[in-house]
């Protein structure tokens, strides 16, 4: 059997011919082609948690940031896409402490930020050597970064003497229940938060027939005289910051009467002192109460533009995050809109003076990411604009703002 031979005619046969324009059936389309590369270039090595040998060098200090936490001198902090992680800092994932103990193989992502292998360590013993990128969107995502130690509080500043011109506007008190019932004595961290224009003592010397201190004697924990503020709305922010986590039993009194009071709270100690703190110095406006963690998360408060757009014409757009992306780095420079029956007076404006439509002119486009609050912002220069088949172009020059959603 000659297999040289049978393989020449069956390579010959001219059923196999295959024109150009055939061949070009096995051409792959340009996204699949980006999309394959983009898997190529994706590491070869994928993080797995694994156990700690040495855990027990970090345990003390994982139970030590977490005391800080309960104790309101850590809080913590939502991060923004330009934020760096550092080693040595504590962040927050899926609910867990994670320890970004170190940063090596340093590169930079597609994205432009600082990437690498790290070495994270987590509360429950474990460790990865996650990419920095990775850890960067989980925080970003649901996470949390744990911001540095503050100083320990002192509660003393709010029972000072009155200076002169001072004036006094009543006192806000913290108790604690001492009712038998297990509803109430089992509840850890049970606290009432409420003020009084008079003395606490005063306020309370009929508790156990009140059901607003739960028909029962209650036990004066802190007491705190407020100054220059009125004492209600400083009652009723503290009550505001701790509204997820307001206690509600039902409570008769000798009548028979149901009852449900407002302000019982299941929040520790030192944070109720937090707050009363950063209410004094009118910084709680920056935090809010995390029931989960319990502890103080500090807000991101969203930058505003501060480009003068004075005399110039702006069209307002919407966009997905991935093209956003793309014209911060110069890569998408033409934006492209559909003219629509809604869209119609947006993009074109009618001529009175000829009957004819012309499509507007605008001088910069502010970009938008999607429709949430603390959504990022760009502002961009428009250099040309044409219209093909009810497509309208608009091409884009320089970015001349970029508004993070977050600080």
């Amino acid at each position: 059997m000659d297999v040289d031979k049978e393989l020449n005619e069956l390579f010959g046969d001219p059923l196999l011919d295959v024109s150009d324009k055939e061949l070009t059936l096995f051409n792959l389309p340009a996204d699949m082609k980006r999309a394959m590369e983009g898997r190529r270039l994706q590491p070869d090595h994928y993080a797995q948690r694994k156990t700690c040998e040495d855990f027990h060098l970090y345990k003390s200090l994982f139970e030590q940031v977490q005391r800080e936490l309960k104790e309101g001198r850590r809080t913590l902090m939502r991060t923004s896409k330009s934020a760096n992680l550092e080693a040595g800092q504590y962040y927050v994932v899926d609910g867990m402490l994670v320890y970004l103990h170190s940063i090596f193989d340093r590169r930079r992502a597609r994205n432009g930020m600082a990437d690498g292998r790290t070495r994270c360590i987590y509360e429950n013993g474990t460790e990865s050597d996650i990419l920095l990128e990775t850890l960067r969107r989980n925080v970003l995502h649901d996470g949390y970064a744990v911001t540095d130690t503050q100083e320990n509080i002192d509660n003393t500043f709010a029972n000072q003497p009155l200076a002169e011109g001072d004036r006094s506007t009543g006192y806000i008190y913290v108790l604690k229940s001492l009712s038998p019932d297990p509803e109430i004595a089992g509840v850890k961290d049970l606290y009432k938060i409420g003020f009084t224009v008079n003395s606490v003592e005063e306020r309370i010397a009929n508790a156990e027939k009140e059901p607003t201190y739960l028909m029962a004697p209650v036990q004066i924990v802190e007491t705190v005289q407020i100054v220059n503020m009125n004492s209600h709305i400083f009652e009723t922010i503290m009550h505001q910051v701790f509204n997820a986590v307001q206690f509600q039993l039902k409570v008769y009194d000798e009548e028979g009467n149901l009852h449900v009071p407002t302000e019982w709270f299941v929040v520790p100690l030192e944070i109720i002192n937090l707050v009363i703190q950063k209410i004094v110095d009118k910084s709680i406006t920056q935090y809010s109460y995390n029931a989960e963690l319990q502890c103080l998360e500090k807000r991101l408060t969203k930058k505003e533009s501060t480009f003068n757009t004075e005399g110039l014409k702006v069209l307002t757009l919407n966009i997905k995050d991935c093209y956003f992306q793309e014209i911060l780095d110069g890569r998408k420079t033409s934006e492209y809109r559909e003219i629509k029956q809604t869209t119609i007076n947006k993009y074109t404006y009618l001529d009175e003076a000829d009957g004819k439509r012309y499509l507007r002119r605008y001088d910069v486009i502010r970009f938008y990411v999607g429709y949430h609050k603390d959504r990022d912002s760009a502002l961009v220069e428009v250099t040309d604009t044409t219209c093909t088949n009810g497509i309208v172009e608009y091409k884009l020059g320089r970015v001349l703002e970029h508004v993070s959603g977050k600080n």
